[in-house]
């Protein structure tokens, strides 16, 4: 069976709808589109998933850690996926790993904060420069 025929394209369409229709979408619904976006386009809707699901978490889930943890661990795997897709997106992931490590400062697991500045350090950024590029407005990182 050929990709193409497992994607539901009515989905796809009221994806590409939404996020074209009204100018002003809600955050929720614009990571909506995305995850159903990222499945046909991926290079082109992986990096607008990965900054949607950091603004989502900070804006509807500052009060609740472990779903903001979950959406900010879904925003790296993201990237990841973005960087082994195409190189030299590094700083798409130092970015997600940067919003990953402070969700994970907030909760106070230490154990996995050292990982995080590892890998951090082994991208050539520090947390405060990679968080800054997560920070700036859409569709700059």
């Amino acid at each position: 069976m050929d990709h193409t025929a497992q994607i539901n394209h009515d989905a796809v369409l009221r994806a590409r709808v939404a996020l074209l229709g009204s100018g002003t979408l809600p955050v929720r619904r614009q990571v909506a589109a995305y995850r159903v976006l990222v499945q046909v386009s991926p290079l082109a809707y992986l990096p607008r998933l990965v900054e949607a699901l950091y603004e989502y978490s900070c804006q509807e889930f500052w009060d609740r850690p472990a779903i903001s943890l979950a959406l900010r661990t879904e925003a790296l795997s993201a990237a990841r996926r973005m960087c082994a897709l195409e190189g030299g997106r590094e700083v798409l992931l130092a970015s997600a790993l940067a919003g990953y490590r402070e969700q994970l400062a907030l909760m106070g697991r230490d154990g996995e904060l050292e990982a995080a500045d590892a890998e951090l350090g082994s991208l050539g950024f520090g947390f405060k420069e990679a968080l800054e590029t997560l920070r700036r407005p859409r569709g700059t990182v």
